[in-house]
């Protein structure tokens, strides 16, 4: 028997040698090849990181109008919380007429800021003083900016990265506890722990048992699947003790805490405790008390199963056996633990969530940095965006579109359809995009209607065949035309013969008269005299990116735009005929506070001042005699200027107008195109008068340009008249020089030569 053994042994030997020598070489260059993934992968740069985008800062000084209430919504849309000291970062306290607040620290794209305590003090609805805790006057205080959103990956993974010194150290002690408490001691597995999965995964048949340590989820998390496999979990085992060969504990557990999965929102990952803080309770991590913490931690075992907001009761469960884990380990006491169990969830509420998130603001950032930057960068690299967006204007933009589509589709006779909007805010004198709606649904990421939805315009076309004509220098306000039929032979070889809104004939009018109530007669006619390409020309020079077709139908609305190029034309005609290109983005800033790139003011003078002054001056008479004069019982005496659009067959309801410091255009509409029943006046007006009353705004109010004069029309006729024989007439601006026909029994009085111009040259000549 030896004797055959020994010559098995001395026959096989060598070949078995060789197989264990091949074996022993394949697993060396295998966990050689790991060794080089992990540590090419988690050195350096270990996250792809989103780009953070911001809104603008609430810039706060003495004077400003904003009241108490105002500032308080700010402060809890940023997550600060309201007690009775302040003490802690991101808290504030409300005293009478008075804040106190801690800010946070922020790295803006100017400066670094490090927390500040401020006191704030009102009289009636603005601020009287500002002081720090010095009792040093503060002239001028920026709140740290919104979170907007982030431009991350396809596969939808986003969050923020905490650094060790932005963790509180509760959270990697709570997750040792709950998850790892050998976690200080291992090598990467827990081998008593592996045996006794192994055992039970043997006896079941399957692989379910998990004994993982931080390092194992972590690996799991970042370079493998969720896949129950015996060759997985060898693998992650491996990766795991390579982790720690290569990595001190400290260092893994900040990669823990920046990658493990905390939930789901739509097609956005959230990865992380730092955007979990955010997603969850609206705040920064290092801000959070221990019953918040606890419900983070209750995630990390599934995120589904423990949904807070799905599942609050089998949530708050999980959170209060982990406070008593946490007591029993004395990572807490247990006085702390009963208070935190006394608590609610905490969690900021969902639609509070969505408020803070743009998805169409969102896109026209994304399109504007394409222009600039790689996708990978603005997925990978960490970049962060200073936008444009002003939150409390695009609340009250959200809020008027969102009520006034609720109502609008109570009295709708389609009921199995919802009415559509969108909206666009911008800042005339820079181009800057305060706010941005692209549909009733504020926080749904697709079909962006406020950039995509071309559809026809509408009479909003008619200020550009209006400026078209004054630059002539043949019209102006008191210009007499002809409201009459009219029939065009097209190229088709067919008549065109359009008809007024209300199918009357008017007449001679006044030009005033005619923008002012929309009178698509006139307007046609004027438009044959001026010339189409000319109108189409003033089309493209406004902020068309492409000239419209010259047909006749342009001159009423034939004009197929989304509402963002109608806000870039109407933007340049509430800037006295300046041209800046529509902007989201102030600043780009890389992960180590170097500005990447700056976007400069870019204005270009499209349109004669003195002309676009004349339109200006007649699109005020559009909200005080015409078609936008129901906005008056919103506005009270704010001056503003617009225009309605209604495009054919009611299937497009438009307002387009601007004050002395906002541009807005609201369009509503059917995403099949079927008719609204809603003129520009009936349907998007409300919206735009809601916007403009709630925002924080400027009457318009220029001053008269040299070779201009005022001078008082009866709006009917047209004809000169003076508050001595018409106390209703119209005072509108026409060039020095400009002699206009008197309606009977006005000429004559002390006022003949027509409003101030009579005043100012009896100055002149001593009379």
């Amino acid at each position: 028997m030896k004797a055959r053994t020994k010559k098995f042994l001395k026959k096989y030997w060598p070949h078995a040698l060789g197989l264990l020598s091949l074996i022993l070489l394949a697993m060396t260059i295998w966990v050689l090849s790991l060794d080089h993934q992990i540590r090419q992968q988690f050195e350096g740069r270990r996250w792809t990181l989103p780009a953070k985008v911001y809104a603008q800062p609430l810039e706060l000084y003495a004077g400003q109008a904003i009241s108490i209430d105002e500032l308080q919504r700010a402060l809890e849309r940023l997550g600060y919380l309201r007690s009775a000291e302040v003490t802690r970062t991101g808290n504030f306290q409300r005293k009478g007429n008075r804040i106190d607040l801690v800010s946070r620290p922020f790295r803006f794209a100017d400066e670094n800021r490090d927390q500040k305590t401020i006191s704030i003090s009102f009289t009636g609805n603005q601020i009287e003083k500002m002081w720090d805790s010095g009792a040093k006057d503060v002239p001028v205080f920026r709140l740290d900016p919104l979170l907007i959103g982030s431009i991350y990956p396809t596969q939808g993974e986003d969050r923020i990265i905490v650094t060790p010194q932005e963790t509180p150290a509760l959270l990697p002690a709570a997750l040792k506890t709950i998850e790892d408490r050998r976690f200080d001691t291992h090598i990467g597995i827990d081998p008593i722990g592996i045996l006794r999965a192994i055992w039970v995964d043997l006896r079941s048949g399957s692989f379910d048992q998990g004994a993982s340590t931080l390092t194992q989820q972590l690996v799991r998390s970042y370079f493998l699947t969720n896949r129950q496999t015996l060759s997985r979990k060898l693998t992650e085992a491996v990766m795991a003790i390579l982790l720690e060969v290569h990595f001190d504990k400290k260092d893994l557990m900040n990669a823990y805490i920046n990658e493990i999965n905390l939930g789901q929102e739509g097609g956005r990952a959230i990865q992380g405790f730092g955007l979990a803080s955010q997603f969850y309770f609206g705040k920064p991590l290092a801000e959070l008390q221990l019953h918040e913490i606890a419900l983070l931690v209750t995630e990390v075992r599934s995120p589904t199963y423990y949904n807070p907001r799905k599942q609050p009761e089998r949530a708050l469960a999980r959170r209060n056996l982990i406070l008593d884990l946490l007591a029993e380990f004395n990572v807490v006491t247990a006085k702390e633990a009963a208070l935190a169990k006394s608590k609610p969830l905490g969690l900021v509420n969902a639609t509070a969530t969505h408020s803070t998130y743009y998805p169409a603001f969102l896109d026209f950032v994304r399109r504007t940095l394409r222009r600039d930057y790689q996708e990978s960068d603005l997925t990978e690299s960490g970049l962060v965006v200073f936008s444009t967006l002003d939150p409390l204007v695009q609340a009250k933009a959200e809020s008027a579109l969102v009520g006034e589509l609720d109502r609008l589709d109570k009295n709708s006779k389609r009921k199995e359809v919802d009415l559509e909007g969108a909206v666009v805010v911008t800042a005339p004198t820079n181009g800057e995009v305060l706010a941005i709606v692209g549909g009733r649904n504020v926080s749904y990421s697709g079909f962006n209607r406020a950039l995509d939805a071309k559809r026809s315009i509408g009479s909003l076309a008619k200020p550009i065949v209006y400026l078209t004509a004054v630059e002539t220098g043949h019209y102006h306000a008191a210009t007499i035309i002809d409201d009459a039929p009219v029939t065009l032979k097209l190229a088709n070889g067919k008549d065109w013969a359009p008809q007024n809104y209300d199918k009357k004939i008017n007449g001679r009018v006044p030009l005033v008269r005619a923008l002012a109530q929309s009178l698509n007669l006139a307007t046609v006619n004027l438009s044959q005299d001026v010339g189409l390409n000319q109108i189409a020309t003033q089309f493209k020079a406004l902020g068309l990116s492409d000239k419209p077709q010259a047909v006749p139908a342009m001159a009423l609305g034939a004009v197929t735009v989304a509402p963002l190029e109608v806000a870039q034309v109407y933007n340049s005609i509430a800037n006295g005929g300046f041209h800046t290109p529509l902007r989201a983005v102030r600043a780009v800033v890389d992960n180590q506070g170097n500005t990447l790139k700056a976007f400069p003011l870019e204005v270009t003078q499209v349109a004669e001042p003195v002309a676009m002054y004349q339109l200006q001056r007649m699109m005020v008479e559009v909200m005080r005699r015409g078609t936008g004069a129901a906005a008056r019982t919103q506005l009270g005496d704010l001056v503003v200027g617009g225009k309605s659009g209604t495009s054919s067959d009611y299937r497009d309801s438009w307002f387009a107008g601007f004050s002395g410091s906002h541009s807005i255009v609201v369009w509503l509409g059917y995403d099949d195109n079927q008719p609204t029943r809603f003129s520009g006046s009936s349907g998007a007006l409300p919206i735009w008068s809601k916007i403009m009353a709630g925002i924080n705004t400027n009457s318009w109010d220029q001053p008269l340009p040299d070779g201009l004069h005022e001078a008082q029309i009866d709006f009917t006729t047209g004809l000169a008249v003076n508050s001595k024989c018409d106390k209703d007439g119209m005072t509108v601006v026409v060039p020095n020089g400009t002699d206009l026909p008197w309606r009977d029994g006005c000429k004559g009085n002390d006022t003949t030569l027509g409003g101030h111009t009579a005043d100012w040259l009896r100055g002149i000549i001593g009379r």
